[in-house]
């Protein structure tokens, strides 16, 4: 009697049995290895990446320390990050951004940058960070920064800076990191902190700070704003003698009953107003004056030359013409004559 159980019958039949009976293995880890994969990197070259620059879903294109002289070409509106620390690019043209309209962050890091023309970040108003740090900047041009009114990090540290103007930053009404530390800034104009309302930030060691008039809003914000111990006390003057090696922080607003208060608006306008006006009464009277001067010397002039002139003598008589009648002359005359 022949058993009934599947293990008589042939082992082909039997094998396919055993792997009808087995359970299915997991796809989870398969698939989380192709989507990791997929998520960590991205080949250069692909739709929407700069040439030359690696990738990466999100809208971040890493072109770090590729040696490149400029801006690559290709950026689009897909990148959001735009990585270009420690390259060689010396000098940021007009338009050098065109197409990256949504660029939140911008790294210049260490690129022995030299010049940024005004228009080179025109098209990134929704720009956030921007780090201009390590790089050879010695001025700015009114305007660099005017453009970007989304701007919420600012970093130009370890530069040559010896001048700031506000007009260069213009109006950044959501910055609230401004990084300025490492340069060769003695003051800071009164008007640079003005267009900054939501400043609380501001990284100011590393420069050659003059304690005088010009550093009065600096003291002041600085007072409202107060800092750690440690960061307050590398705040230094270096200038001049009497006030070396003192903090920012200690001069209160006493220390700058000296020096002249800025005029108000309103009297600036007035200023404004009657500087024309009264140039042109005095260039009137200027000329009046000369026209009268002119015309007194004129008169004199005339008058010295009519009395030296000497004169008129009377015609000779002609001898051949009728002789003048004689004059009878008295006797008194006569004997008087005699």
């Amino acid at each position: 009697m022949k058993s009934s159980s599947v293990f008589s019958r042939p082992p082909l039949l039997q094998s396919l049995l055993l792997l009808l009976l087995l359970p299915p293995p997991p796809l989870r880890p398969i698939c989380a290895q192709v989507s990791t994969g997929a998520a960590t990197s991205w080949t250069p070259g692909a739709p929407d990446c700069p040439e030359a620059c690696a990738c990466a879903p999100g809208g971040q294109a890493n072109c770090s320390a590729l040696a490149l002289v400029a801006v690559p070409p290709g950026l689009s509106r897909w990148v959001r990050t735009l990585l270009l620390d420690h390259n060689r690019v010396r000098a940021l043209p007009p338009g050098a951004f065109a197409g990256a309209g949504a660029l939140l962050r911008l790294d210049l890091r260490e690129n022995g940058l030299r010049s940024v023309h005004a228009r080179a970040f025109w098209g990134l108003s929704v720009l956030q960070r921007l780090d201009l740090s390590d790089n050879q900047l010695e001025a700015l041009a009114p305007g660099t920064f005017a453009s970007l009114r989304a701007l919420r990090s600012l970093s130009l540290a370890d530069n040559r800076l010896a001048l700031l103007e506000p007009a260069a930053l213009g109006a950044l009404p959501l910055l609230r990191a401004l990084s300025l530390q490492d340069n060769a800034l003695s003051a800071l104009s009164p008007d640079l902190l003005t267009g900054l309302p939501a400043l609380d930030a501001l990284r100011l060691r590393g420069n050659p700070w003059a304690c005088g008039c010009a550093l009065r809003s600096l003291c002041a914000w600085l007072r409202q704003h107060p800092r750690p111990a440690s960061e307050a006390e590398t705040l230094l003057c270096v200038s001049p003698g009497r006030q070396t090696l003192s903090p920012l922080t200690a001069f209160p607003d006493a220390a700058f009953r000296h020096c002249a208060q800025p005029l108000a608006a309103r009297d600036l306008a007035v200023v404004y107003a009657l500087g024309p006006v009264s140039f042109l009464a005095s260039l009137a009277t200027c000329l009046a004056l000369g026209s009268v001067l002119t015309a007194c010397r004129a008169r004199r002039r005339r008058c010295r030359a009519s009395a030296r002139r000497p004169p008129r003598r009377p015609p000779d008589p002609d001898p051949d013409g009728p002789a003048s009648p004689e004059i009878p002359v008295s006797p008194t005359a006569a004997s008087a004559q005699a």
